[in-house]
């Protein structure tokens, strides 16, 4: 059995959707300053990084991420491997390439290669789902949809159809994830947010990976 951190690394020059929190790491409590233990304070949207979209981000009244189910985050999950012309992911390409009845469909993009080098910076262009694919990830029964970008739907949609489609079918959206080192094929993904109480409810970064199944 392999493990496989598909988690992005979190820090100050971790990029961010424009418009949302940038991430800060302070220092709270220092040793070097003569207090009793290290503290770091963490500020950052909900959305930083690998996360996850509970309904509660676009429905009014929608489930909030602490209700999200563990049998969704945890389980088989598909990883399609998308080329790298394909910058719009549709119907016809998801019916093609995503298993029937699949409950955990990850799709790996150029999007990923994004994420490499020190410091890397946000890309407006990045490989997304459409409402098409969206729709026809419905009708298969999926219970999560993930993509290794900040987010899923084309960068600056202003009717976030993509977003709504999943959503509001309970459909958790797993968004941030870094794929680089993984194949397509059928893993085990354990995907656990925290278990955030307060605020909207809107999402939550996750630690992500991957084991495979032999």
């Amino acid at each position: 059995m392999r493990i496989y951190d598909v988690s992005v690394r979190l820090s100050e020059t971790t990029p961010t959707y424009p418009g949302d929190p940038g991430i800060e790491i302070r220092s709270w409590k220092s040793l070097a300053d003569g207090d009793s233990a290290n503290v770091s304070l963490l500020y950052m949207g909900a959305h930083s990084g690998t996360h996850v979209d509970a309904p509660a981000h676009f429905i009014v009244g929608g489930g909030r991420v602490e209700s999200l189910s563990l049998e969704t985050l945890i389980g088989e999950a598909q990883v399609v491997a998308v080329p790298e012309n394909v910058t719009t992911i549709d119907a016809s390409f998801a019916a093609a390439h995503c298993q029937p009845d699949r409950e955990r469909i990850l799709f790996k993009t150029r999007n990923s290669n994004f994420w490499s080098g020190e410091n890397p910076v946000f890309h407006a262009d990045f490989t997304h789902l459409d409402l098409g694919a969206a729709e026809y990830l419905v009708t298969q029964g999926a219970k999560l949809v993930g993509i290794d970008y900040i987010s899923i739907e084309r960068f600056k949609s202003k009717t976030h159809q993509t977003h709504l489609a999943l959503l509001s079918k309970g459909i958790v959206i797993l968004e941030g994830l870094d794929l680089r080192e993984v194949g397509a094929g059928i893993y085990e993904l354990i995907c656990l947010p925290l278990r955030i109480a307060g605020g909207s409810g809107d999402g939550s970064p996750v630690r992500a990976v991957l084991r495979t199944l032999d």
